[in-house]
């Protein structure tokens, strides 16, 4: 039973990483809710994943970076939603580090929201300050294109 347990839940692990890329801790709870009370062999299969390189957390953590940022979404908002994920905290300080277009999609989303209307007084320029801290934009990165 072992081994058949351990291909069907193999097969199924590539099956989900083959339509996307998946942290190993959002992939654990996946196979876990299909395959309750078999963690042992699910923590196998994703050794096995992990060895041949077909689960890596870091280019998860580096296509789902770009995949919120195309979005519209800050360094620390994309930064959040990893740590959720479980994972590492290095392959997040790399990912958001290698990104470089954060103050372009900064103004971007703001031309987006505003229609490029410059803030006229304290009020409307807290608004938009506002709109990008929530998109998860820094002080930094609001303070250069404000």
């Amino acid at each position: 039973m072992t081994s058949e347990a351990f291909t069907l839940i193999y097969n199924k692990a590539l099956d989900l990483v083959s339509r996307r890329e998946h942290s190993r801790h959002e992939l654990m709870q996946k196979l876990n809710k299909r395959f309750p009370e078999t963690l042992p062999i699910i923590e196998e299969a994703l050794d096995k994943l992990v060895l041949n390189n077909i689960l890596n957390d870091e280019r998860f953590a580096e296509m789902y970076l770009n995949s919120r940022a195309r979005k519209g979404f800050g360094p620390k908002k994309i930064e959040m939603e990893l740590y959720s994920k479980k994972v590492d905290s290095i392959f997040i300080g790399n990912a958001i580090e290698a990104y470089e277009s954060w103050i372009e999609n900064a103004e971007n989303e703001l031309q987006k929201k505003f229609k490029g209307i410059q803030p006229a007084d304290y009020k409307s320029k807290m608004k938009q300050k506002q709109f990008l801290f929530n998109r998860g934009f820094s002080a930094q990165i609001i303070e250069r294109i404000l």
